[in-house]
């Protein structure tokens, strides 16, 4: 689980690691849970594949540097996985 990662993609579920060594899903996720493994959770910082990175990098901290004359900066981060959804009532605690 934490030395290799599967063909064809990007982190092990107990379905494709069941299959790899043999043993059950359920054995696979006793394991995991065990050892506090969570492959499927990140833990390192990943750069973007934009090939316009760098540029629009250096676009965004030039306007911090140096920003215009009478210039407002504003700065938003985008949460890909997170969905703004329209809500009629409020969310319970």
């Amino acid at each position: 689980t934490l030395e290799e990662k599967p063909k064809n993609a990007t982190h092990w579920s107990t379905r494709s690691m069941a299959a790899a060594t043999g043993m059950s899903q359920s054995a696979i996720s006793r394991i995991w849970r065990a050892f506090a493994l969570a492959p499927h959770r990140s833990q390192t910082f990943k750069l973007s594949t934009d090939p316009l990175f760098i540029d629009k990098v250096r676009d965004v901290v030039g306007l911090y540097l140096d920003p215009p004359e009478k210039a407002l900066v504003l700065c938003v981060d985008e949460k890909s996985q997170i969905q703004a959804l329209d809500r009629s009532q409020p969310v319970l605690p």
